[in-house]
């Protein structure tokens, strides 16, 4: 069995569900945890969900999951902009990295328009609601179907 996938939620998402309903709709985080669970069930995955308003633990996080993870997928949210602690932290994982965003920050003010965290993802998914979560697991999922069967072939 592969190690869980890491779903990490940055500041102000633990309020998801009654935040600025008109941009990030009415889902809670617990139940885009749920979907995430389902989703990544349905891969044969399991996932670590976390969410802080602390730029150090996500970092601590990050730490865990250089070895605890089979891959991340991170909201950082406002830390998009201004962490380059949260991007030297990525930098050092191994693993596929999907960076999430419910909004698309290209479409919002100037200064949500530069992302620290893309030069360490591996891909990365915006504006579509919190959809864009199943998605990101389905996406791990393939990546890491894909590092498999690399495996196998130079084995």
């Amino acid at each position: 069995m592969t190690k869980p996938v890491f779903i990490l939620n940055g500041p102000n998402l633990n309020l998801l569900g009654t935040r600025e309903p008109h941009i990030y709709g009415t889902t809670t985080l617990a139940e885009v945890e749920e979907m995430c669970r389902a989703r990544a069930k349905d891969h044969g995955l399991e996932i670590v969900f976390h969410q802080s308003n602390s730029e150090a633990e996500i970092i601590d996080w990050i730490h865990d999951a250089i070895n605890d993870a089979s891959g991340i997928i991170i909201n950082p949210a406002a830390f998009t902009h201004t962490s380059l602690a949260i991007l030297d932290a990525l930098n050092m994982v191994k693993h596929p990295i999907i960076e999430l965003h419910i909004s698309n920050p290209h479409n919002r003010e100037s200064f949500r328009h530069h992302s620290y965290v893309t030069f360490a993802a591996t891909g990365f998914i915006c504006g579509l609601g919190v959809n864009g979560y199943a998605l990101a697991v389905d996406a791990v999922a393939e990546l890491l179907k894909d590092l498999q069967s690399v495996g196998k072939k130079s084995t």
